[in-house]
């Protein structure tokens, strides 16, 4: 196979502009339904009863791979994924709406790219360019300013703010654990992997789930039901389509939409909308995003110079 670098153009079929719609709405969905929910379960019982529905939901698409066994060294790194990523992540999600607005928790939990960047570039040895550093001090400031729009003491709304933080340290550091075994292993077998341990992390809640389904209405089992099947098992089997017909950072912007629809589905649906200054905060959060993904003209030379075995060997 020739490994020419000469520029390639990808041109785009409709499907995945549909997967990314669909991902998109999937993912905006999963702040609305938490926030909904919430008020039917502990936290932690909403995420076992989300994370049991995408595990079962998900294995007939990891059973049409081959199954590649892991080494000992992926293990560790899928346990560490799952763990922190679904399990980890979805508990503290869920407190963070206890007392934040759905649209608030989304423009704190989307300034995870920024973050992952930073961890790839000191962990991964993916470097810190000089636009990711001004880009995280953006994003900084944006963060301050959602806190203090929130209510910024250290009660009620503030503490939200903390929780909705760390989904995002959470979600950016299961992450960094999955980037290095989609090396070798099949994505689909690695999210249900993920999402599999992640069920067992929450298994402790067992008993509060049990006592949620006793006592929550059929919204209540319906939001929960929704929150496996459609962020989950739907949004991360989208998003994987898309992945693999179109380069990574392109769809990664998509996600910057995840806010502002998560707002309107909030303010129709609940007649929630955050305060002016924690708008004006995740924009400039969001801003301090984009700001992130700036290259210079060397680097988005080479990104538009990929060899077609690269290429080929991504999808």
């Amino acid at each position: 196979m020739s490994t020419s670098t000469t520029p390639r153009t990808t041109t785009v079929s409709p499907l995945v502009y549909v997967a990314i719609a669909v991902t998109i709405l999937a993912w905006a969905s999963a702040f609305i339904v938490v926030r909904g929910t919430a008020p039917h379960f502990t936290a932690g019982a909403l995420a076992l009863a989300r994370l049991i529905v995408g595990a079962i939901l998900l294995t007939p698409l990891m059973l049409r791979h081959r199954w590649v066994a892991p080494t000992r060294r992926e293990w560790l790194l899928l346990v560490g994924f799952g763990g922190l990523w679904f399990g980890g992540y979805s508990i503290v999600l869920n407190i963070a709406e206890q007392t934040l607005d759905a649209g608030t928790t989304s423009m704190i939990v989307n300034i995870a790219p920024i973050l992952i960047a930073l961890g790839a570039g000191l962990l991964l040895g993916e470097g810190l360019p000089k636009w990711l550093l001004i880009g995280t001090g953006v994003a900084f400031v944006g963060v301050v300013l959602i806190g203090i729009g929130s209510g910024g003491s250290m009660v009620g709304a503030g503490v939200g703010v903390l929780w909705a933080l760390l989904a995002a340290l959470t979600y950016t550091a299961g992450v960094l654990f999955q980037k290095p075994v989609l090396a070798r292993l099949p994505n689909a077998q690695v999210v249900w992997i993920g999402a599999v341990i992640g069920m067992l992390v929450c298994t402790p809640f067992t008993g509060d789930l049990v006592a949620g389904l006793q006592s929550a209405p059929v919204e209540g089992w319906l939001g929960a039901v929704w929150l496996g099947a459609v962020p989950t098992a739907l949004g991360f089997t989208t998003w994987s389509y898309a992945l693999s017909r179109m380069p990574a950072g392109q769809l990664g912007v998509s996600t910057y939409i995840v806010p502002p629809v998560t707002i309107v589905l909030s303010l129709v649906l609940f007649a929630e909308v955050p305060a002016v200054l924690a708008i004006v905060g995740g924009v400039v959060a969001l801003v301090g995003v984009a700001l992130s993904r700036r290259r210079g003209p060397a680097a988005a030379s080479a990104e538009r110079e990929v060899p077609v075995t690269e290429t080929m060997a991504s999808r």
